[in-house]
């Protein structure tokens, strides 16, 4: 594979666990990408002269919740007549929503549902105004096969797709809400910490980076910048206060790694208090507030950042 998909590979390995550190993942990376790039097989070995056969799945197409719904092609398209006779006048053709509906693709409902788990009863409910949506439980899992299989094509626009054209936004939009309603400007600076960002990623990279600041797999030109860790405060009830890098933390336990490099433990209970400090919370919190145009805005603006 290319570079670019074998840091998906690397990058969801770390979401299930692998511990390696921001360097140790750019010299993995760069390994994978020389021994094994396209037109390789096996361990390395010369590609045949015979034709490849299909594509299996890999851990790239696994990318995602761990009850992702895995979608049923003939179901899906069950369900693109259900969506046909009830929904695309409202929400459109490729369920991206206009004038009359909103974005499902976008939609909390949507994301959320699993085989019409939060779909079926969001419609029952009263939809739209208070108007219930008269569908059997077959074509609501159906319909979910179908908004699932939406959103899958809407964000496979990475390792095995060429990239949308996503510069389409106001780019003085964007600065307006960097430096407003987003509270962007609250934690970086255009002059700062961002300077030349326009010139560090490309369109599409720049908008995954906004969006998923975390995410490693993210192409930039130069090596890739180290991850701000999770933080931990405990306080503990004789008022001691201790900040570190938590290595375990349940109900019942916390334990850290703090400024020195020593470990330290402590049992959580009356009189403990325990502080997290995610250095992302903010774009996490924007997950569910900020709209496509004001993401599409705000890359427009950073692209002119150089």
């Amino acid at each position: 594979m290319t570079r670019e998909q074998w840091s998906g590979v690397v990058s969801n390995m770390i979401g299930r666990g692998a511990k390696i550190s921001d360097a140790e993942f750019d010299q993995v990376v760069e390994y994978l990408a020389k021994t094994l790039p396209p037109g390789k097989q096996g361990c390395g070995g010369p590609a045949t002269a015979k034709a490849a056969p299909p594509r299996k799945k890999s851990l790239i197409d696994e990318v995602g919740a761990n009850d992702k719904q895995v979608v049923d092609e003939e179901a899906a398209a069950r369900g693109k007549t259900v969506y046909i006779a009830q929904c695309i006048t409202c929400h459109g053709t490729r369920a991206r929503g206009g004038d009359r509906g909103a974005d499902l693709v976008r939609s909390v409902v949507v994301l959320h549902d699993r085989y019409g788990s939060t779909l079926g009863p969001y419609l029952a409910q009263g939809h739209p105004a208070g108007k219930p949506v008269a569908l059997t439980q077959d074509q609501i899992v159906d319909l979910s096969h179908f908004l699932q299989q939406q959103v899958g094509d809407t964000l496979r626009t990475g390792p095995y797709n060429n990239p949308l054209d996503i510069l389409v936004g106001d780019a003085q939009a964007g600065k307006t809400f960097f430096n407003g309603a987003g509270g962007c400007s609250h934690c970086h600076s255009t002059t700062g910490d961002l300077a030349h960002i326009g010139s560090r990623y490309d369109p599409p990279s720049l908008q995954q980076k906004i969006v998923f600041p975390q995410n490693r797999a993210v192409a930039r030109n130069g090596p890739s910048t180290p991850r701000k860790p999770l933080t931990v405060t405990v306080t503990t009830a004789s008022g001691e206060s201790i900040i570190g890098v938590p290595v375990e933390l349940d109900d019942f336990n916390v334990a850290l790694i703090d400024g020195s490099g020593q470990y330290r433990s402590f049992v959580r209970g009356p009189g403990v208090k325990v502080e997290k400090h995610d250095p992302y919370a903010a774009h996490v919190a924007l997950l569910d507030q900020y709209t496509d145009k004001e993401i599409h805005d705000v890359v427009a603006y950073l692209v002119t950042v150089r």
